[in-house]
């Protein structure tokens, strides 16, 4: 599919990689839904970019989004889904000092699942029934996932999600197959963006040196992606690992 004739929405679109994915689609000339639960960060996004708040773990919100959303656009053929959020814990801790046993909670397990696959799955959900009733085709998604999916220490909450994400880009290719849409993923290794500025720094420095390639990667790696499956009408199905050669 050409980059000008998209009419795509972006999730998590304000800042990081999906506000960069927004300001490339736009200067191809696709008409871009962008959709962040930060109002304020929506409104410094260029003008051009269709822009509404957009918490994809509300179920009504997406609904009435991806209406919005395709009137604003005159038509829907395209969803980025890069919204997502971290809550990382070990799921069982104990305390070198003190003993105590430490646990994952539940609202951090939730907080995570709602929105990096309830909220991803929902997207899909709505944006795929537009396009069906709308009869629009051809149509493309992109899941963002993460190398994360193979397992990650500390991760548990994120890897259930990512992994889950990665597996059902599979089955939404083939369940989507009739009508004309193609699903993708691309699974990022450590991108900069603002959740990975917040890590910790002797973490963050001993993860870049474990790269092969010898630095953190930046949105511009993953969009070079993004763009190949957009593209690309015979890739169908799969996720692209974008990580530097990192290995967990």
């Amino acid at each position: 599919m050409q980059l000008k004739d998209l009419k795509v929405v972006v999730t998590g679109g304000a800042q990081g990689m999906g506000a960069h994915f927004a300001q490339r689609l736009l200067e191809a000339g696709a008409q871009v839904a962008v959709g962040d639960i930060s109002e304020e960060k929506l409104a410094a996004l260029p003008a051009g970019i269709h822009r509404r708040r957009l918490d994809v773990s509300n179920e009504e919100d997406c609904v009435s989004f991806v209406s919005w959303a395709h009137q604003a656009m005159g038509g829907l053929n395209g969803l980025i889904n890069n919204a997502g959020i971290l809550r990382d814990a070990l799921l069982v801790k104990k305390d070198k000092a003190t003993g105590q046993v430490k646990k994952l909670s539940t609202a951090d397990w939730n907080a995570v699942i709602g929105v990096n696959l309830t909220g991803a799955t929902l997207m899909v959900r709505e944006v795929v029934a537009k396009m069906v009733e709308a009869e629009q085709k051809p149509g493309v998604i992109v899941n963002m996932s993460s190398i994360a999916r193979h397992g990650n220490r500390g991760q548990s909450n994120y890897v259930s999600a990512k992994a889950a994400l990665a597996a059902n880009t599979v089955t939404w290719s083939k369940e989507f197959a009739a009508f004309g849409i193609r699903v993708g993923a691309v699974a990022p290794g450590m991108i900069e963006t603002p959740m990975t500025q917040g890590m910790n720094q002797k973490a963050r420095d001993a993860l870049v040196a474990s790269i092969p390639v010898g630095r953190i990667g930046v949105p511009e790696d993953i969009w070079v992606a993004v763009k190949f499956i957009l593209e690309c009408d015979y890739f169908n199905g799969r996720t692209i690992d974008v990580d530097g050669g990192l290995a967990f």
